[in-house]
């Protein structure tokens, strides 16, 4: 997206005439910003493009703010986790609701149970009544207390529900569906002129969205999946001839098998669905590889290598495309080639997906879910609206949804990331 197109304007609900509760803490400024380009290139490209007269594009900087939109002491907030489930979502639940308590004095708390189903009062969903004391312990376990749904309901439905229970700020927790839905929820409640504010909480396990340093979960997720390799490492070194092979997250975004082999580097192969190859050519390669060493590690991430099986029109509850299964394909057609060739190999494939993104978050996580869950709420209590809290340039800022979901963050095939990838793994640096 070229700098013409960046509109970082936060959406707000009104004025700010409300005193914060919150004493002895750095107040933002509504004019603090943290520049989006980090580099001096990226600057001198904005200034080439007939910008000189105006501020370079930047972000609005979170943090909690001296005067509030709205009266904590009659506010009712709500919270609510949508799409798979990803390490860290329970801390980010206990974040909120610990400083809407804590930091303003919010009194109600209204916990959705299984995604926007738990919005839509036909479906059944009790809504649950969240205090510090109920959310104590749940950063101790993976998953949400809350539940979790893929799908979409009707915004008009879920607005309503909100009215009837007078919530004021909806925070919701999830990926590019979830936020598309809290875009629709936020446009629903202006349309009908209601003070409803909707801040998104960014959390996908693949760290694709866009605007976003990075989302919560994902370093667990890599450190998780170096167990993974690990194990498929020592069970390739083991064997005459032995392949590991370790399928991991990441449908559309190779974020997560990419820093595993960073992580790993016994890693000889990453393979991304930013970077098509040859079934033909990385066969050849990997044939090299065991002439060479004798051993070879697989890491691919799940939506890499889906033209070499046909088109797919089937879709998840949420609208993602589902992917036919890279791993199983490889395993059979690596089995199937050195079969060919009279080749005798042993062939480990490991699939940790579901055990990855169950698990509670690390410690470094963790703490990067408080900061942005207290964001949130700081936004939130502010009167901010259709936005979510990012990370980005290393400090915590708001993006508007619409930037967020505009399009997924993708490794770039020429960027400093990848080229680090090829540099540890020796793999061709073109295999198409």
């Amino acid at each position: 997206m070229c700098d013409d197109e960046l509109d970082f304007t936060i959406a707000r609900l009104g004025e700010c005439r409300i005193p914060s509760p919150m004493s002895g803490v750095r107040f933002t400024r509504d004019d603090d910003r943290v520049l989006y380009h980090a580099t001096l290139d990226g600057i001198q490209a904005w200034m080439g493009n007939s910008h000189k007269s105006a501020a370079p594009p930047a972000m609005e900087t979170a943090g909690p703010r001296e005067m509030l939109f709205f009266d904590p002491g009659t506010l009712a907030c709500g919270i609510v986790t949508c799409g798979g489930l990803c390490p860290g979502l329970n801390d980010v639940i206990r974040a909120v609701v610990v400083s809407l308590h804590r930091h303003y004095g919010v009194r109600t708390v209204y916990g959705f149970r299984f995604g926007y189903e738990g919005l839509v009062r036909r479906m059944g969903h009790q809504p649950v009544r969240l205090t510090p004391e109920s959310v104590q312990r749940i950063h101790e376990s993976g998953g949400s207390m809350l539940g979790s749904s893929r799908g979409h309901q009707d915004a008009s439905e879920m607005v309503e529900y909100l009215q009837e229970l007078g919530v004021g700020i909806l925070f919701a927790i999830g990926g590019d569906g979830t936020l598309r839905g809290a875009q629709k929820i936020g446009e629903e409640a202006t349309r009908r002129g209601l003070k409803i504010g909707v801040i998104g909480v960014p959390k996908t396990i693949d760290n694709d969205v866009s605007f976003v340093q990075r989302t919560f979960g994902f370093e667990t997720a890599v450190t998780e999946a170096r167990r993974a390799t690990y194990a498929a490492n020592a069970e390739a070194e083991g064997a005459r001839n032995g392949i590991g092979l370790v399928k991991l997250m990441g449908r559309d975004s190779g974020f997560i098998a990419a820093y595993s082999a960073l992580v790993n580097n016994e890693v000889n192969f990453c393979l991304i669905p930013e970077v098509p190859f040859s079934l033909d050519t990385f066969l050849s390669a990997l044939e090299q590889r065991l002439e060479r060493r004798g051993h070879a590690l697989i890491v691919v991430a799940e939506g890499a290598g889906q033209h070499l099986m046909g088109h797919s029109d089937e879709r998840d509850a949420s609208g993602n495309v589902k992917h036919r299964d890279i791993g199983a394909f490889l395993r059979h057609a690596i089995i199937d080639h050195f079969k060919q060739t009279g080749t005798a190999i042993s062939l480990k494939y490991i699939d940790p997906s579901y055990a990855i993104r169950s698990v509670p978050a690390t410690a470094h996580d963790s703490a990067f879910c408080l900061l942005l869950g207290q964001s949130a709420v700081h936004a939130g209590l502010s009167g901010r609206t259709n936005m979510v809290p990012s990370f980005w340039n290393h400090q915590f800022t708001h993006v508007p949804i619409a930037l967020a979901v505009s399009e997924r963050k993708k490794i770039d095939p020429q960027g400093a990331l990848w080229s680090s990838v090829i540099a540890s793994t020796g793999q061709p640096p073109d295999m198409r």
